[in-house]
């Protein structure tokens, strides 16, 4: 897991794995797995997905990289806490799967709570199976 900044604002970690690495054959599986992580967290809610190749792709003005195959993202929430209105703004999570030729890029954008982080990258790590 690679921590890197995305368009030089946003703090981003990152996995690229390679489908050798993993019994996961698309999205889709990897999203699966996703959720049930997610349910069985004691704080964290499931959201709902988001297709953004397909929504990209349906745009006149859409452009998606070559090499991108497919992209989808999972949402869900770890709020447990709402201290001030402004907290909405940094909720829900987004975890992010592409696509590619000869791997998966997973990324999300770091969570302002350490514990939201840490089970993220836990669920990230956990898709590598072999």
């Amino acid at each position: 897991m690679k921590e890197i900044t995305v368009l030089e604002k946003y703090p981003v970690f990152t996995l690229e794995i390679n489908k050798n690495e993993t019994g996961y054959q698309n999205i889709d599986e990897i999203f699966i797995y996703i959720k049930k992580q997610i349910e069985a967290h004691p704080i964290a809610t499931y959201i709902g997905e988001f297709d953004h190749y397909a929504h990209t792709s349906g745009l006149a003005e859409g452009k998606i990289a070559e090499e991108i195959l497919d992209a989808k993202n999972i949402i869900c929430c770890f709020g447990k806490v709402l201290p001030k209105p402004e907290v909405l703004a940094v909720r829900p999570r987004a975890i992010g799967v592409a696509e590619m030729k000869e791997s998966f890029v997973v990324s999300f954008m770091e969570a302002p709570n350490p514990d939201a982080n840490a089970a993220m990258v836990k669920w990230v790590e956990g898709i590598v199976t072999y």
